[in-house]
């Protein structure tokens, strides 16, 4: 396999992992802001009383996702096989 390919798919991992990350963050956010103020949330969008629990369920799966993210772009700054198997 030529240099330049594996390079390119390094890169290409870096920015599939980054846009991971600012996805997990931006729902960690919301899921931070639906946590601590259920009530102005609801006036932005007309929900149910399940609200309070699936900020927190926001909340996690944003956690994880920026997790996820951060350990792959380490690994594919790295080219460490472990890293971007998790």
């Amino acid at each position: 396999v030529p240099m330049g390919v594996l390079s390119c798919m390094k890169y290409l991992m870096f920015i599939f992992n980054v846009l991971v990350f600012a996805g997990g963050t931006c729902l960690a956010g919301v899921g931070i802001w639906v946590a601590v103020d259920p009530a102005g949330f609801q006036d932005i969008v007309a929900t149910k009383a399940v609200l309070s629990a699936g900020g927190y369920l926001l909340l996690a799966v944003g956690i994880v996702l920026a997790l996820l993210g951060f350990l792959g772009c380490c690994g594919a700054l790295r080219r460490s096989r472990p890293l971007l198997l998790v």
